[in-house]
């Protein structure tokens, strides 16, 4: 199967046009002319009281992508102060940016994959997840060999009893698309994708709306319906802005290759956790890279690729007999 053109359009570099949180709130607040509208509109799905914490003044800042470092600076450090006083944890909050000549890509090998879950478990950790109620980027499900529809497999089977006779495993996550519907239908611009093919999300700028997870083909979007929980002792102090710093009860979040990890030269945390070496990451753009020669030579496959979301997560079967009965 042939690599699909992957795209780095301008449209994904700067602030794409069309409303901002600001107009899109102000412009809410004026026509319904009230408080209870303005509830309404930086919480369209829910009851205020289930609404971000924020004050006026983050309402209301500028976007993300048009602050000044110096400004970055003074956020970052009331972000860091706010975790001190949580958690009574050091931390420190980065924005490592993408690199240059770099765009990511992941490719998984069904063949090794066993189901054992410590991938998911290691992206809990070094994300910072809610651990009660546990939020997990990373879905593995059970598949009985000779199919790929999803509607057979089961995502609650018991990760101790595996691998099971006459299954496989695939693991989903953010498949950091090219064509990425969850930023198409932000109201807000609180996620876009970057030049490296990450999607982002700026989880003080949601607003909770949820219309991101309802585009999404992969599951991959995850809503804090409940105030996140996490001891201290396993707070992950190494944090970026745009990736595993706390989040809020009412926002959404999502895996992001790992970017405080990726962007400085390390492998995401579910790759080094896989006993099996079915997971491999790198640079698309490298002919050179792993990636590119396993998308070179094996026959790859993308999930549900009828939906033209072109995903940067790639499949694959060794070259052999597979679990699902046929010649990979």
């Amino acid at each position: 199967m042939q690599l699909p053109v992957l795209n780095n359009a301008s449209a994904y570099k700067g602030a794409r046009k069309g409303a901002t949180r600001r107009s899109f709130l102000r412009k809410s607040v004026a026509f319904a002319g009230g408080i209870t509208a303005f509830a309404a509109a930086i919480s369209p799905l829910k009851d205020m009281k289930d609404a971000p914490a924020r004050s006026l003044e983050d309402w209301f800042r500028d976007h993300y992508k048009e602050l000044s470092q110096s400004e970055k600076d003074i956020l970052f450090a009331d972000i860091a102060q706010d975790v001190k006083d949580k958690y009574g944890i050091d931390v420190t909050i980065g924005d490592p940016r993408p690199i240059p000549g770099v765009e990511y890509g992941y490719a998984l090998n069904l063949s090794r994959c066993n189901g054992n879950r410590a991938c998911v478990h290691a992206c809990v950790k070094e994300n910072n997840q809610s651990r009660s109620p546990e939020i997990q980027y990373i879905r593995v499900v059970e598949m009985p060999s000779g199919t790929f529809d999803l509607e057979n497999g089961s995502h609650n089977y018991d990760e101790e009893m595996v691998p099971k006779d006459g299954h496989y495993y695939m693991p989903i996550q953010c498949h950091q698309c090219a064509d990425p519907p969850c930023v198409k239908v932000c109201p807000v611009e609180a996620t876009w994708q970057e030049e490296d093919g990450i999607t982002v999300i700026d989880y003080d700028w949601c607003i909770g709306c949820r219309y991101c997870q309802a585009a999404c083909p992969y599951w991959a979007r995850h809503f804090n319906f409940a105030e996140p929980y996490i001891p201290p002792e396993e707070i992950n102090p190494d944090m970026a802005y745009l990736s595993n710093r706390p989040r809020a009860r009412g926002v959404m979040e999502k895996c992001h290759f790992c970017l405080q990890r990726t962007r400085k030269g390390r492998l995401p945390a579910c790759l080094e956790a896989c006993p099996t070496g079915a997971r491999k990451f790198g640079n698309l753009l490298d002919p050179n890279s792993e990636i590119s020669q396993i998308l070179r030579t094996k026959r790859i496959f993308v999930l549900k690729e009828d939906v033209g979301t072109r995903p940067r997560f790639f499949y694959y079967f060794d070259e052999r007999t597979t679990r699902s009965g046929g010649q990979a």
